[in-house]
């Protein structure tokens, strides 16, 4: 099919790419009928000429119907100017409260229908929200900090990477949770590290059975109560022995080859009814009035949910929204319900916050992950359709190791609605995910970017890039980040533009390297030219474990599972020219025989000898695990998200055995003493760019 005339230029003006460079650097013609997806996903009708000339002209007029722009994100300290479209009279109302008058003058720039165009000059604001008025419209006003600066007290740190889930101690109830995020912490204080990541603790729909992947998520906003230590909560603490013992009975039964989420969900659900009728009148009513009509949102959800099941689109018509015309007579006849789920989130926040208190004086403390995207049947796509594109969904092109493309099945932003409602539903996130946070890490941050956009119905290599106003997205998250005090890690591993890469860094963002993927033509790059800012892993959760890299794990999985591309001998002798040239680098930068041949320790070694700011180390990575806790490209064929962390030989360990296993004292002595061995001098002095860069648009490796 080709093009139509005019096409590329609508496309361009909606950030929607025509064309792109692939993993290889190739340059890839986008089909026009992804481009025409992706517009329509926009509100964009392009399928006929004379739509497609009547969108252009939309361009030119769109601009015009309003007085102000619905938003401006400035830096703190630089000069802003707002487009004034009409003579009308402006007051600035701050952030706090206070408000002055604005005379609109100078030149008019131009004049359509009686209406000048002017740019004004605003006066220098301080950081945070504030509000352009007219009679009739406004223009939210940004102003962010020009940078997240680190924490001055953090030098260089190490700590662990975890599966929440699949770390369960014997006190918890068939799945790890927040009491057990609580003992990592103290005991990583205790081996001198000083940060946890912790994989996404977003809230998911309650009802059975529970989705179980951290990164399709029901509601970013809001956490999980499936990870509710019961007996932590206040009530259960002031409960008669009786009940507390009939909460006992509750208890699930622990498979250990499998985290069975829903057997645990069903049984904490349970309990915390019968704790439900001596809950705390006071503190839940300050907690709701604190977070708002947010919480209420997700509470009611949660309890339309309960009654209609999920996903929502299934839903009687009039609750399909939550300005549908039977949900103000829910919210009354379902209050006890709605009351209840906002009481649940009141105890996760009490659990977080004791976890946040546990990490003291640790530098950093726990770092909680951002997935991309949200259930599209789930809470937060209900609550804000109107800002998402509902028609398409997000993944990735082809690339190296996911040879047929992702679709991960989430709905993106609409940038246009983003921007039309001042980023709010972002800062909401961003404030959600920082909530009792010393850090947030955003997986696939070139989201503040692009997005690769699927439309319904195909293949994920059938579709196309849609760009973001990523100065916008930045600036709101770096006021955010800046008021909580937290430290923000973008995940920018595959296909990576190289502006992505400097945008953040001046930003403050800190990258992700990762080193299966520190490489330049085949050849590992030494630790010492790797990124200062940044955090450094040997894996991730969707890579091989560090033990199942050695023995091609990977490579076996996935042909078994019909994953590869290509004949499975071509892919397994790449891997081992993978692993080959990783055995060089280790065994040129001495880093092998200082770990007495174990390739493993040699390769956190690496990480310790770099000048990455951040080292994380994985429990499963110190047993010797094989199996990699995510395999992209499967649901099913693969137990994606179940697996609880095992030796060598596959055999489940319990929290306590891992924390006491040979093995993590010997990973967590080698980076606390690596880390020492290898820094030198301040780490702020490290440069701040990598210094070797990677081809715009090519994945590593």
């Amino acid at each position: 099919m080709t093009a139509p005339d005019g096409l590329a230029e609508l496309a361009a003006a909606h950030g929607v790419a025509t064309s792109y460079a692939d993993w290889s650097g190739a340059r890839v013609t986008v089909e026009p009928a992804a481009v025409l997806a992706a517009l329509a996903a926009l509100g964009v009708d392009a399928g006929t000429p004379d739509a497609l000339a009547a969108a252009i002209l939309d361009l030119d007029q769109a601009p015009w119907r309003r007085v102000l722009p619905p938003v401006l994100v400035v830096r703190e300290g630089q000069p802003a100017c707002v487009e004034v479209r009409g003579d009308v009279p402006l007051s600035l109302e701050l952030e706090d409260g206070s408000v002055a008058e604005l005379a609109v003058t100078g030149p008019v720039l131009e004049q359509r229908d009686g209406r000048p165009l002017r740019r004004l000059r605003l006066p220098e604001l301080p950081l945070g929200w504030h509000r352009l008025r007219t009679g009739t419209e406004q223009c939210v006003v940004v102003v962010a900090p020009a940078r997240i600066a680190l924490p001055p007290t953090l030098g260089r740190t190490w700590g662990w990477m975890v599966q929440l889930y699949a770390l369960r101690s014997a006190d918890s109830w068939a799945v790890g949770d927040y009491a057990d995020l609580r003992t990592i912490v103290l005991r990583t204080a205790e081996q001198g590290g000083g940060v946890v990541l912790v994989n996404p603790l977003h809230a998911e729909t309650p009802v059975s059975p529970l989705t179980p992947s951290p990164y399709s998520p029901s509601s970013r906003r809001f956490r999980s109560p499936l990870w509710l230590r019961v007996e932590d909560v206040a009530e259960y603490a002031a409960a008669p022995a009786d009940l507390q013992q009939r909460i006992r009975d509750l208890r699930p039964y622990t498979d250990p080859d499998r985290v069975e989420r829903d057997a645990a969900w069903q049984a904490k659900l349970a309990a915390l009814e019968l704790l439900w009728p001596t809950h705390r009148d006071g503190a839940l009513a300050a907690f709701r009035a604190e977070l708002g009509e947010p919480i209420e949102g997700f509470a009611l959800f949660c309890a339309l949910a309960e009654r209609h099941g999920a996903p929502w689109q299934q839903w009687p018509a009039a609750l399909r929204r939550p300005d549908g015309a039977g949900v103000a007579a829910a919210r009354v006849e379902l209050a006890e319900r709605v009351a209840f789920w906002c009481w649940l989130q009141l105890l996760v926040d009490e659990q977080l916050a004791a976890v946040r208190d546990a990490a003291g004086a640790m530098p950093l403390g726990v770092v909680h992950d951002l997935a991309v995207g949200v259930d599209p049947g789930g809470a937060d796509a209900w609550a804000l359709q109107d800002a998402l594109a509902m028609t398409t969904t997000i993944g990735a092109p082809p690339d190296s190791f996911n040879q047929q493309g992702q679709n991960w099945g989430l709905p993106p932003w609409r940038p246009d609605r983003l921007r039309e409602l001042a980023y709010a539903p972002f800062r909401e996130l961003v404030r959600g995910v920082l909530r009792h946070a010393g850090g947030m890490r955003i997986d696939h941050v070139m989201g503040l970017f692009r997005l690769w956009w699927v439309p319904a119905g195909a293949s994920a290599a059938r579709g196309t890039y849609v760009s973001y106003d990523a100065d916008a997205m930045l600036g709101v998250l770096a006021l955010e980040a800046v008021r909580a005090g937290a430290v923000v890690v973008g995940e920018d591993l595959g296909t990576v533009q190289l502006r992505v890469r400097t945008t953040l860094d001046a930003a403050g963002v800190l990258g992700s390297a990762v080193l299966w993927f520190e490489t330049e033509d085949g050849v590992y790059v030494p630790p010492a030219q790797w990124r200062a800012l940044a955090m450094a892993s040997v894996t991730t959760h969707d890579l091989p474990t560090a033990a199942g890299f050695l023995v091609d794990e990977h490579v076996r999985v996935r042909h078994e599972l019909g994953q590869l591309g290509v004949p499975v001998e071509q892919e397994r002798a790449w891997a081992r020219a993978q692993r080959d040239a990783l055995l060089a680098m280790l065994e040129e930068q001495g880093l092998l025989a200082a770990a007495d041949g174990d390739v493993v320790l040699a390769m956190h070694a690496a990480l310790a000898a770099s000048p990455c700011r951040i080292v994380l180390a994985a429990f499963g990575d110190a047993v010797g695990d094989l199996r990699q806790p995510n395999l992209p490209g499967t649901v099913d064929e693969y137990p994606n998200w179940r697996l609880p962390v095992a030796d060598g030989a596959g055999r489940p360990k319990g929290l306590e055995e891992l924390l006491d296993d040979p093995g993590t004292a010997r990973l967590a002595t080698l980076l606390n003493e690596g880390i020492r061995r290898w820094t030198v001098g301040s780490a702020a002095s490290a440069p701040t760019a990598p210094t070797h860069r990677h081809p715009d648009d090519v994945r590593m490796p």
